[in-house]
């Protein structure tokens, strides 16, 4: 079950210029909970991951935060200089130290044990993204904020990494705020989507929010139809090794997602 809120911006405004580039947002985010920011470009969805950070400030409007919280941050972009050699293993404690048990659990956890000593610089798009949330999750944060994790990666990798999110969010008992532009895929992957054009147009369960005349406005009345390939069930928890428990107290699993194969 969702927890408490570990983050909440209330009536958040941001105006840069003349150009009010957030105006009266109102999101939460609560433990155990999966939120994804979906928007077109230009849509403020970089500043408020950024509100959440806490790296901007609101012009008006709060931001509540959980006491200690901790912020595990998988950001969209990531500039290492091609020259320098850096190894998987070098890149995981560049900031703080943590054993090589630890690294090796955290790399199962998301599915790439055998990168370790592997250069930073050879690694596919899913490899570098999953390295990226490797890092991100260390910490044991309270609260995952991460900007297009499936960035330059494909449909399938795309699937397992909202897999992996899920599977570590469980594992930890944190919640996550996700921006995504993979539309189809993550409005299956998510618990609560937020639709943002500076202004909140949509908001609530992915099936609703897929039916919503201003979000099919904005991408297309085909979004709807692509939303349900993939089942997004709680009722079972995959080990590293495998193996798949079924936890039968809470299945969340949604109407509206059917499950396709």
């Amino acid at each position: 079950m969702t927890g408490e809120p570990l983050i909440e911006i209330r009536k958040g405004s941001v105006t840069r210029g003349k150009r009010r580039i957030l105006d009266h947002v109102d999101i939460t985010v609560r433990r155990g909970e999966i939120v994804t920011l979906v928007g077109p470009n230009g849509a403020g969805k970089s500043t408020l991951i950024k509100i959440a950070l806490g790296l901007e400030r609101l012009d008006s409007g709060e931001v509540l935060r959980a006491a200690k919280l901790k912020i595990g941050y998988q950001p969209q972009k990531l500039s290492l200089d091609q020259a320098l050699p850096l190894s998987v293993r070098r890149f995981l404690t560049l900031t703080e130290q943590h054993s090589t048990v630890r690294l090796e659990q955290i790399l199962a956890e998301v599915g790439v044990p055998h990168l370790m000593e592997s250069s930073v610089h050879v690694l596919s798009g899913g490899e570098w993204q999953r390295i990226m949330l490797a890092r991100a999750v260390l910490r044991q944060p309270d609260l995952l904020v991460l900007d297009e994790p499936t960035q330059n990666v494909d449909t399938a990798g795309a699937v397992e990494i909202y897999q992996i999110i899920a599977r570590l969010r469980a594992a930890i008992g944190c919640g996550v705020l996700m921006v995504s532009h993979d539309l189809n895929v993550v409005m299956a992957a998510t618990d609560q989507v937020y639709c943002l054009n500076s202004h909140i147009c949509c908001s609530g369960h992915p099936a609703d929010v897929s039916r919503d005349a201003e979000f099919q406005r904005l991408f297309g009345p085909t979004a709807a139809h692509t939303l349900a390939i993939y089942p997004h069930s709680h009722d079972h928890v995959h080990a590293p090794d495998g193996s798949v428990t079924h936890d039968c107290g809470h299945d969340h699993s949604h109407d509206g997602h059917h499950h396709a194969h």
